[in-house]
């Protein structure tokens, strides 16, 4: 999930001062100033990949709705099937307007009695008031802008936060996708098993004026570094997973980007969403253009707006890319034309005076290590 529109206000995180304290390069992002990083974001990107990395994603939107029939009500504005979606877990799930082009994309926890969303940062404020236009009356939504939400990260993320969690049961318990209540020096926080990485690792809502405190701690752990937004973007990119404002946009929609997951299989059978007859029709029928993954050889990355060629005639753009640290090659992801989609097909993309070799290639780059059970 991102953002890449910035209000006229910068605002500031709730962890702003510490921040600049641990010597991060700050940037206005999503109306926000935000780390984007370090040390240097491969030296991050590499951390994360090994040990355990900190984001900061408080710019993030943490909603809770509440009210009679919230099931049904909440049903008719997103894809989701919500009678499979129990009580300590949280799906992906779409925003779509009436042409079934994405709003956003979010995930959606079951809490008791409510519904616990987190949205991207830049459309927060949209897809309040979308929901709220939408939405019955007596649904009750409450922005909680009086929380903080860290991303942990990495193959060591776990034995880090065990150290300081305790809750209803042990952190071992949770799988992906999976969340429970804990307390971290005595504050009471959420933790999901989730994240943007690819990697094993965990979100953790908390007060924002005890966010320092816990960044603090789970920093002072050795496998913990704070870790900023570009190896957030490098990292996402080499997982396969769509950044919101890039790769999804009101003009895509979740067939052609391959998001079929996002629309819950009772809801694809009976509809009632935002789209959901183009939707339907784009499942039977399949879709003019396909989001795909790219390798490309030598060095040098293909950015957002690269025009995508088969022969003499450009098939698609290109609409994230960087170099992968991981693989040591330049990585991108775009839309091409259907016929131009499968696996291993010889493209070529232009580098600013350059067409470069690419492949279509499998996604995820780099395979997620999810935790989902010993």
């Amino acid at each position: 999930m991102s953002e890449e529109e910035t209000p006229e206000e910068i605002m500031s995180l709730p962890l702003d001062a510490w921040h600049r304290a641990q010597s991060a390069r700050m940037v206005p992002f999503a109306g926000y100033e935000m780390p984007i990083q370090y040390e240097g974001i491969v030296a991050e990107h590499e951390w994360t990949r090994t040990s355990a990395g900190l984001f900061d994603v408080s710019h993030m939107g943490q909603l809770l709705l509440s009210g009679p029939d919230l099931d049904a009500a909440v049903e008719a504005v997103l894809p989701i099937d919500l009678s499979t979606l129990k009580l300590g877990s949280q799906r992906y799930s779409l925003l779509l307007d009436e042409n079934g082009g994405v709003l956003d994309d979010l995930m959606v926890s079951r809490w008791p009695e409510h519904l616990y969303l987190v949205v991207n940062g830049a459309t927060k404020w949209d897809d309040i008031g979308h929901l709220r236009e939408h939405l019955p009356d007596d649904i009750t939504l409450n922005h909680l802008e009086d929380r903080a939400l860290l991303a942990l990260q990495g193959p060591k993320a776990a034995d880090a936060l065990a150290r300081h969690a305790e809750g209803e049961y042990p952190l071992s318990g949770l799988t992906f996708m999976k969340f429970g209540q804990y307390t971290i020096a005595g504050h009471e926080v959420t933790i999901a098993r989730a994240g943007y990485t690819g990697e094993d690792g965990f979100e953790i809502s908390v007060a924002a004026d005890a966010v320092e405190e816990v960044a603090t701690l789970l920093c002072g752990e050795p496998e913990v570094k704070p870790i900023g937004l570009g190896a957030r973007d490098s990292l996402r990119l080499e997982a396969g997973l769509p950044l919101y404002g890039h790769d999804l946009s009101p003009e895509t929609s979740p067939i052609e980007a391959g998001l079929i997951f996002g629309i819950n299989k009772r809801r694809r059978t009976e509809g009632g969403y935002p789209g959901a007859e183009r939707i339907n029709r784009e499942i039977v029928e399949g879709t003019p253009r396909k989001w795909v993954g790219l390798t490309l050889e030598g060095r040098l990355p293909a950015r957002e707006g690269a025009e995508i060629f088969a022969g003499d005639t450009q098939v698609g753009t290109v609409t994230s890319g960087g170099f992968s640290p991981t693989l040591g090659h330049p990585i991108a992801v775009g839309y091409v034309d259907a016929a131009h989609a499968q696996i291993d097909t010889a493209l070529e993309v232009q580098v600013r005076n350059k067409r470069l070799p690419a492949r279509v290639a499998k996604m995820p780059f780099v395979q997620h290590r999810y935790f989902r059970g010993s």
